[in-house]
């Protein structure tokens, strides 16, 4: 393949994949309440609408704090079950690793009903922190693989010279380990936080009507006819989850965090 049709493969997926967010995104600015692209006349009262209307903004500050919850619970679990791997291989503790990537691997729909089995089963079906649980649960499997990857990139005899010169394991993972692992600590939560955010099948089993986090909202204000709030809500979720990776990309080395190797240690 030339490097001109190349070139023209890699714009028509570009196009194919932006095309429907600049339609939300046009849609989203309509001065009209109404579903047309291209939007008539300009308007940003959909967004507003988002902090001013007490629905919307109820709903955004339940996903945002179901998020952070969500995803530093999710960075907990998933740490200290890598170091154990790391300092000293144990079977038990794979076992917890190989369980923790399981919800992300099963269809959705089947890990949201067995949360919904599990807590209508001890009783507590509906309560709010079931839903931080749940997602932490259900993506554990991120800070799993970041931090897996962290820990590979650790030069052991970095560690092992530690340790000779009498450097517990706390002073280890203190003056170490959390500086290097660190920006894989952050890529982890931050993908927990951004699908935590947008997750709709498990919060809406696991909590029902008892609490309304913008995905479910979007899906509630549907049966009452479009508006284009949602896709302002659509527009804004799109962006806060560029803003947080550019983050990630910015003060980490994001191809590594990725899993690529650098071209030293090729």
């Amino acid at each position: 393949m030339s490097r001109a049709a190349r070139s023209l493969l890699f714009l028509l997926v570009a196009i194919f994949l932006a095309a429907p967010i600049v339609i939300v995104a046009g849609v989203s600015v309509n001065e009209q309440k109404t579903l047309e692209f291209p939007p008539k006349g300009f308007s940003l009262t959909w967004y507003t609408q988002i902090i001013t209307d007490p629905g919307w903004r109820g709903a955004l500050i339940t996903s945002v704090v179901i998020a952070v919850l969500a995803a530093a619970l999710a960075v907990l679990v998933a740490f200290p079950l890598v170091w154990s791997q790391w300092r000293r291989s144990r079977r038990w503790v794979r076992i917890f690793e190989v369980l923790g990537l399981t919800p992300f691997i099963l269809p959705p729909v089947i890990t949201a009903l067995g949360f919904l089995a599990f807590w209508a089963t001890i009783g507590f079906y509906g309560a709010p922190w079931t839903v931080v649980i749940s997602h932490a649960i259900f993506f554990v499997t991120l800070p799993l693989v970041t931090l897996s990857l962290g820990f590979a990139s650790i030069d052991r005899e970095i560690v092992e010279a530690a340790a000779t010169l009498g450097a517990d394991d706390r002073t280890l993972l203190r003056t170490i380990v959390l500086p290097l692992v660190g920006p894989y600590i952050l890529s982890g939560y931050a993908f927990a936080f951004v699908l935590s955010l947008n997750e709709y099948i498990v919060a809406y089993m696991v909590a029902g009507f008892t609490i309304e986090t913008l995905p479910i909202k979007i899906f509630n204000s549907l049966r009452y006819g479009y508006t284009p709030t949602m896709a302002a809500v659509t527009v804004v979720f799109v962006m806060l989850a560029a803003i947080i990776f550019g983050i990630v990309a910015r003060f980490g080395d994001l191809p590594r965090l990725l899993g690529a190797w650098s071209s030293k240690e090729s």
